[in-house]
């Protein structure tokens, strides 16, 4: 394909108009009154969301000659709130509106002579002092549920799903697994369910069942393990024909690897309906992933099928196969919910492992015979989202996401102020000799600006009490009439994990970005017109 190079000032533009049509889709949903989005899909009813990232992942400003390269700065922008939800679940739209505002006063100052580099350096420079201060504010709030509450109250916007989510979490712990699927009902429902959680997920996207949450869900299947690789149809074709002639028509798969025509047929099969098949990467490595098989197998009634014991795959019978309740996976982890074997050798299974912990000569080694003992005694939190209709129900179970995100990361590394407040805080103690550090310095001010511009407030006059008031003092734009407040003591709080990994994400991919030289893109092929009818094939 035929590429197109920009240089210098044109790339500049290019990449800044593409992150400026998809910052200006994100902005409108900042803060407790921002606005919603309804984005149109090409199947089944539009998304309605309030979500930064889903807004963000639904832009896509295709490639045409008129808007060459633009797609590249939405891009940029996209990747900075992609990376954030994942380590972070939340603060995708301040990640959003810091990277963009650090992007376009980057270029001003290029645009009249200086330095990408120098501009660069100092950008890095006030992001590291910003990420320290963060964490040296940070409170911290275990056992706290009523601080637990406020931010999940925050993060979902609703106070009945924040007072749901910290009673989940406070059964489960900040590290236990929590499921969010569609109820029956209007209203929305929670329970502790058994569940095996490890960090492999699906091996194609092909098998996702929810799309909007790329997520594969499986009811009730059998679960096949094995520890091999497989490549051939003529080692899978066997213990499909005979899963379906018993009726079932659900089977995930656990092994090393499933590639090749074998990885294709499962594929071609689920998507033409005629088998629903889920193949998710085997736990861990070596022998390790041997003893994590095995765990599973106890677990859901398996037995692992592996060559070192003589076992062929295309040999198997059904009753080497487990079942489960539920089996959910995404793209990086996979939970099975209340599988079906016996409880005892559950139980008996994790005294082994608990036994070989106390033997295990190197704190490594007890540490992760540990963790398998945890994971064998987990427990999932289903929460079941009602609603009148299905549009209602997607919208609620972002949010929820989002929530669950945001309580987890709060108690992981604390709290600070929320609203914007902390980062206007945080930009007041910055030195702005530097043109790099005073780029930073505004950026910083840009979410507080946003959230209360959403609510329909001065959002400059506001940001001049905020600068004079003490630090934490900010505005509630849901009590805007109460003027400056403590916004802790308020229940207005951000988890200082979001926060931090918010500035970082955005440091890192407007510092890269700014020092862009050229941009490279590719030049759509033109269409060729449809032939005439008529003739012979």
């Amino acid at each position: 394909m035929a590429k197109k190079i920009f240089y210098a000032q044109e790339s500049r533009e290019k990449i800044l108009s593409g992150a400026k049509q998809l910052y200006d889709a994100v902005k409108v949903t900042f803060g407790p009154k921002g606005q919603n989005v309804v984005i149109e899909k090409s199947y089944g009813n539009p998304t309605i969301t309030h979500d930064g990232v889903t807004v963000a992942e639904a832009v896509d400003l295709g490639s045409t000659e008129a808007n060459l390269g633009e797609q590249v700065g939405a891009k940029l922008i996209k990747s900075a709130a992609q990376k954030l939800n994942k380590v972070a679940g939340d603060g995708t739209t301040t990640v959003t509106v810091l990277t963009y505002n650090i992007l376009s006063e980057a270029n001003k100052l290029i645009t009249a002579g200086v330095n990408p580099m120098e501009l660069r350096a100092g950008i890095e420079k006030a992001g590291a002092e910003i990420v320290e201060k963060i964490n040296q504010a940070a409170e911290q709030i275990t056992g706290d549920s009523k601080k637990i509450t406020e931010v999940a109250t925050i993060s979902a916007g609703d106070a009945a799903i924040g007072e749901l989510i910290a009673g989940v979490i406070s059964k489960i712990g900040k590290d236990g697994v929590v499921t969010v699927e569609p109820g029956q009902g209007l209203e929305m429902e929670q329970e502790i369910v058994e569940g095996f959680s490890y960090d492999k997920g699906y091996s194609s996207p092909f098998f996702v069942t929810d799309v909007n949450r790329q997520e594969a869900i499986f009811d009730k299947p059998l679960i096949l393990l094995t520890d091999k690789k497989i490549s051939s149809n003529n080692e899978i074709l066997p213990i499909l024909e005979k899963v379906m002639q018993s009726g079932r028509k659900d089977l995930v798969i656990i092994a090393e690897e499933v590639s090749g025509e074998a990885l294709s047929l499962l594929v071609l099969n689920k998507l033409k309906g005629v088998f629903n098949t889920l193949v998710l990467k085997a736990p861990a490595f070596g022998d390790r992933r041997k003893e994590i098989l095995e765990d599973i197998a106890v677990l859901t009634g398996a037995t692992v099928i592996s060559e070192e014991r003589g076992m062929k795959l295309e040999d198997a019978d059904l009753d080497l196969l487990g079942s489960a309740k539920k089996i959910i996976a995404t793209k990086d982890e996979s939970t099975i919910i209340s599988g079906n074997g016996d409880s005892k050798e559950v139980k008996a299974r994790i005294e082994l492992i608990k036994s070989q912990a106390n033997l295990a000569t190197s704190d490594y080694d007890r540490e992760q015979f540990n963790k398998r003992a945890a994971a064998l005694l987990g427990k999932v939190a289903v929460i079941k989202v009602g609603g009148a209709t299905e549009t209602e129900i997607d919208e609620k179970k972002y949010r929820v996401d989002d929530a669950v995100a945001a309580t987890k990361a709060a108690l992981d590394e604390g709290i600070v102020a929320g609203g914007g407040v902390t980062l206007v805080n945080l930009a007041n103690t910055l030195d702005d000799s530097d043109l790099g550090v005073k780029i930073v310095k505004n950026a910083l001010k840009a979410p507080f600006i946003h959230i209360t511009e959403n609510a329909g407030l001065n959002s400059q006059a506001l940001l001049s009490e905020v600068e004079k008031a003490k630090p934490g003092f900010g505005i509630n734009v849901m009590q805007p009439e109460k003027g400056l407040q403590d916004l802790k003591k308020a229940g207005v709080i951000d988890p200082a994990r979001v926060t931090r990994e918010a500035v970082q994400n955005a440091i890192s991919i407007s510092a890269t970005a700014i020092t862009m030289g050229a941009l490279i893109v590719d030049i759509p092929e033109k269409s060729e017109p449809e032939a005439m009818g008529g003739g012979m094939y």
